[in-house]
């Protein structure tokens, strides 16, 4: 073993102070094709540094005049001893990588390729930089650093957006090894190299609202406006069912009656008249239950009545009160406002679309929606929707709208199993893996399980940035998907380091094992909840039991109160015995109804009437989840009450009815305009769309 002749290798630590490394050399005792094994020598008489033959390192074998370039996997002794004072045999496993060869006019290139395997006695030794260089140059115009090689901290880790974005890409890492900050990095390098992308982030867990704030916006389930009629009838019943399997009399149902509300509402629209609108609303061919054209609620369930209406005695009649019965209840149900909410009905898909696929960008590329407050029931529609708009846009702007959707918690839409999860979102998902490159709209899969995730809609995702992983069946899966002869870097998978990653696919020249960027910490994502967590821990925060209650009974007419609850500090309230009259007062109880509730617990609520006049809309109960301030209970309308004798049928959501208490309200103020420009490039295109349906 012998030092090579002027063999010091110069290279950086990673704090940035230069680095001299001996260049020693091994020598090939074994090859296979595929991996090679080197003698060497090592320990404290050893001329190379104690890193030198280390796993995960890169070594040279020189042949010819190219340099055959090995990482090194395993590293054993022929021997179970080891001799401190002297130097010590060693085995060094690599697998091939490919070769470096210096032309005539002195460039170094690299080449996965191997023209001539390593002969028996070969010279190996660890790889100089230049070579290291040369195997990871990223000479496209479109090329990013993201980060740092792990083995030569002064090497750029170089990734191509063009074909990052073109052939879709995966995150995956256990919990807490740093892929939302990953994400972050990448969805800024990637707005700043393509300005005419939009990214539409979809954020289970409030993480990202912090990390773009001067570059995106945040829809969230309080600014989130995404009416009921622009979901399909499959989304529309993932809601109406809350998750469960439908009823097939009621989806059949709804299938053939919403067409004919859309019908009734357009030709409403147009200035027909009552007759004409009836005469006329069987003449509903170009509409079905999925067009994304307006309608009213009140109209959809006035002709649910209608029908029943005519089936006295038929088996199908129960079935149509219980979908009446449902829709009623979400209407009633405040945490679906976003989409029942509008008090009018009108066509307000191009201000919506404008909004969340930012049609102009005006600056803010980025849409991060945030899904933490939104029904458990109803998430999936709403990615379904998301997902499914995002490729009808591309696809109608003939590639104009290039889109990038990144799904965070991936498995929760497409999971491995095909009996789980919703089948439009994973549809919808699966046809922007599939075909949306050809049409601009493109994929962004961040799981933590990815061996729950769907191989197909996975196999789509050409590049892959692979952290930390400790279970075994999802580093098998990674395994699989790394290609070339560097599938030994996947060993690593279970013992590198947060911001560590092993990245490897279309987007990259080789395969490397590389250290993301540091974000500055107000951009990291989650920032607001860590400084949260800080105040707390330091015991500077105040808690508003009163804040946690509004929020949890979604509860908008309350302000909110900046301080504690002050009140909770007199234990007496607690103890508090209140009289009918008093309780009355409180709440501005209409006369008559508490004698019900009085009553109540000694018939066991069996009359239908006190149950319902006890818990439905307007209720005792309803104004105790959100009762409005004092001030405004004095100065606000008297409420009004039918009995159940006396009452007609409770008009339905939509119309200037009242339910059994109802406010006067004033009427709504006018529908927003979209701003100049605002929505004005979408119209067209949900024309075009809509017309293909």
């Amino acid at each position: 073993m012998t030092e090579v002749q002027g063999g010091q290798d110069k290279t950086t630590s990673p704090g940035g102070a230069p680095l001299v490394r001996n260049r020693t050399e091994g020598h090939v005792i074994a090859c296979d094709g595929e991996r090679a094994i080197i003698a060497a020598e090592a320990g404290k008489q050893a001329a190379g540094s104690d890193d030198y033959w280390a796993v995960g390192q890169m070594i040279s074998i020189r042949v010819d005049d190219a340099r055959l370039v090995g990482l090194i996997f395993k590293v054993d002794v022929p021997v179970e001893t080891w001799d401190n004072a002297a130097k010590n045999m060693i085995h060094v496993h690599v697998e091939m990588v490919g070769q470096v060869a210096t032309d005539a006019r002195g460039k170094t290139t690299f080449s996965s390729g191997i023209a001539n395997y390593p002969f028996m006695g070969a010279i190996a030794h660890r790889i100089r930089s230049a070579d290291l260089q040369a195997i990871y140059a990223n000479v496209s115009p479109n090329a990013v650093q993201i980060g740092e090689l792990t083995q030569e901290r002064s090497i750029p880790a170089l990734l191509d957006v063009d074909r990052l974005l073109a052939r879709h890409f995966a995150i995956v890492g256990t919990t807490g090894v740093g892929k939302s900050t990953a994400v972050t990095l990448v969805l800024r390098k990637v707005v700043e190299k393509r300005p005419d992308i939009r990214v539409l982030l979809l954020d289970p867990h409030n993480e990202f609202t912090t990390a773009f704030a001067d570059q995106a916006i945040t829809v969230d389930a309080n600014r989130l406006d995404l009416p009921f009629w622009m979901f399909r009838l499959e989304e529309f019943a993932e809601v109406v069912f809350r998750g469960r399997t439908p009823v097939p009399n009621e989806l059949d149902a709804l299938r053939d009656l919403i067409p004919v509300a859309k019908e009734r509402y357009r030709r409403s629209e147009g200035g027909g008249g009552a007759a004409s609108v009836l005469k006329k609303e069987r003449d509903t061919t170009a509409l079905t239950a999925d067009t994304p054209v307006p309608y009213r609620m009140v109209d959809l369930l006035s002709l649910i009545d209608a029908r029943a209406g005519k089936l006295d005695g038929k088996a199908d009649r129960p079935h149509l009160r219980a979908l009446h019965n449902r829709l009623e209840a979400l209407l009633n149900d405040p945490r679906f406002r976003f989409m029942f909410g509008s008090k009018t009905v009108s066509d307000t898909m191009p201000a919506i679309l404008s909004h969340v696929f930012r049609i102009p960008q005006n600056g803010k590329p980025i849409c991060v929606f945030d899904m933490s407050n939104l029904p458990s029931e109803v998430v999936n529609s709403v990615v379904s929707v998301f997902c499914r708009m995002s490729f009808d846009l591309a696809l109608n702007s003939d590639g104009a709208l290039q889109t990038l959707v990144v799904c965070e918690e991936a498995h929760r839409y497409i999971p491995a199993s095909q009996d789980a999860g919703f089948w439009p979102t994973r549809q919808a998902i699966a046809r922007i893996a599939k075909e949306g490159r050809k049409y601009g709209v493109y994929l962004g899969v961040v799981t933590q399980r990815p061996g729950e995730l769907d191989q197909t809609i996975l196999s789509q995702c050409n590049t892959i940035f692979a952290m930390r992983l400790g279970n075994e069946h999802d580093q098998e899966i990674i395994k699989l998907a790394i290609t070339g002869a560097a599938r030994s870097l996947t060993n690593f998978l279970s013992s590198i380091a947060n911001r560590e990653c092993i990245a490897f696919g279309e987007a990259f020249q080789s395969p490397m094992r590389m250290v993301f960027e540091t974000i500055a910490e107000k951009d990291l994502p989650g920032a607001h909840i860590y400084e949260q967590q800080a105040r707390l821990k330091s015991g500077s925060a105040d808690i508003s039991l009163h804040n946690i209650l509004r929020r949890i009974r979604n509860d908008d007419t309350v302000e909110d109160d900046d301080g504690p609850d002050s009140w909770l500090e007199d234990s007496q309230s607690f103890g508090a015995e209140f009289d009918a009259d008093t309780l009355a007062a409180a709440v501005a109880a209409p006369a008559g109804v508490l004698e019900k509730l009085q009553s109540a617990p000694r018939e066991g609520l069996r009359s239908a009437a006190t149950a319902r006049d006890a818990t439905g809309a307007g209720s005792l109960r309803s104004q105790f989840a959100s009762p409005p301030p004092l001030e405004e209970r004095r100065a606000g309308p008297e409420f009004s009450y039918q009995s159940e004798t006396t009452a007609q049928r409770p008009a339905p959501y939509g119309s200037e009815g009242s339910r059994m208490f109802r406010a006067k309200s004033p009427p709504p103020p006018p529908a927003r305009e979209p701003s100049s420009g605002e929505g004005r490039e979408g119209n067209s295109l949900i024309r075009d769309f809509r017309s293909r349906r």
